[in-house]
């Protein structure tokens, strides 16, 4: 037995209609259905918050202050085109590359911050930094991938791009 099925174009349209929707409702963005219900203004201040303390720590030579704003011990970071080894290996490398002296630490900030969340417990932060020292300056951008832990902001992806600014003559 044999059914035939015959559709006119207006129930064809109709189903062409349905299915179009269908598809857009399956492929919205899951991160923007996920935010309702939270602040995202406060979210977003509580990661500026976070930034705002490791600048702080940074800029008065406390690099274990500084990495609190990182996940330990998992912490990805990549800068210099390599990664680094963890979260201690991380922090060794700020302690040996920039904590001989407050010319060598140089003064951080962190500028031109834009944050998007992702979902509740993460945010994409893209900045602006500059270190500013006696010799070999820096400018750049992170390029971060913020997760909320135990209900606190942590960086869990760090992708820094810089540059050396001419030394003061």
């Amino acid at each position: 037995m044999t059914v035939k099925i015959a559709m006119t174009f207006g129930s064809f349209r109709t189903l062409a209609v349905m299915l179009v929707f269908a598809l857009a409702a399956a492929c919205s963005t899951p991160g923007r259905q996920s935010l309702r219900g939270v602040d995202v203004e406060a979210e977003k201040q509580a990661i500026l918050a976070v930034i705002g303390r490791m600048e702080q720590a940074w800029n008065r030579g406390d690099f274990r202050g500084y990495m609190e704003g990182f996940a330990n011990p998992d912490v990805i970071f990549v800068s210099r085109g390599q990664f680094q080894k963890d979260w201690q290996g991380t922090l060794d490398h700020y302690i040996r590359d920039y904590g001989e002296s407050v010319d060598t630490r140089g003064k951080l900030h962190f500028f031109d911050i834009k944050i998007e969340m992702l979902a509740p417990d993460a945010a994409q932060l893209i900045s602006r930094y500059r270190l500013e020292r006696p010799r070999n300056g820096q400018d750049g951008i992170n390029t971060r991938l913020m997760r909320k832990r135990d209900g606190k902001w942590v960086i869990a992806l760090n992708h820094v791009s810089s540059r050396e600014v001419p030394d003061e003559q």
